[in-house]
């Protein structure tokens, strides 16, 4: 069961994402919506940093972020195709943003979930929660015609999560 924090706000965990280029947003997240069950579809396609962390660390959070989007806005490879359990992403190759991610991590380190202790493997989920059948008919449609190309991680953004909708928070620009 989903936790509803609309209620209190104030209780409901941290998210960090990073804003994708228009062109590669715009082509992603045509994709998940054309892909994504639309009734599981809540929230825009993003490339996740950290999935919880503490409401009460929010200015912390805040500062951490400013500092790590001081540094070029890093570019974003949008390479393989990869299926999921129940769905499908693309793999996102970024050495700059894996070392915003470490440094993230190093300031986030007290509070960090198993989840966002995992080794960093940026990606954008475009499909998730089909029925298998679904998902191996979508991969096979998009893997047909699907090629890399680059993009670009305009910010850092910070959300607050609602229980199924994110709520934004604060947008830090890299190069700031």
């Amino acid at each position: 069961m989903r936790t509803n924090f609309t209620a209190d706000p104030s209780t409901a965990p941290l998210l960090v994402t990073v804003e994708l280029d228009a062109e590669s947003f715009a082509r992603l997240d045509g994709l998940r919506r054309r892909y994504f069950p639309a009734e599981r579809n809540f929230i825009p396609a993003h490339v996740s940093l950290f999935h919880h962390l503490p409401p009460t660390e929010r200015d912390t959070v805040e500062r951490a972020l400013a500092g790590a989007a001081a540094r070029p806005a890093p570019v974003l490879r949008f390479g393989r195709l990869r299926r999921l359990g129940r769905g499908m992403a693309t793999d996102v190759e970024a050495p700059e943003l894996a070392s915003v991610h470490r440094e993230l991590a190093a300031a986030f380190a007290p509070w960090l979930t198993p989840q966002d202790r995992q080794p960093f493997r940026p990606h954008v989920t475009l499909m998730n929660k089909a029925t298998p059948d679904e998902a191996e008919r979508a991969f096979a449609e998009l893997g047909a015609s699907w090629m890399h190309w680059d993009g670009r991680g305009e910010a850092l953004l910070l959300w607050r999560y609602l229980g199924g909708p994110w709520a934004l928070l604060a947008r830090l620009p890299f190069g700031a």
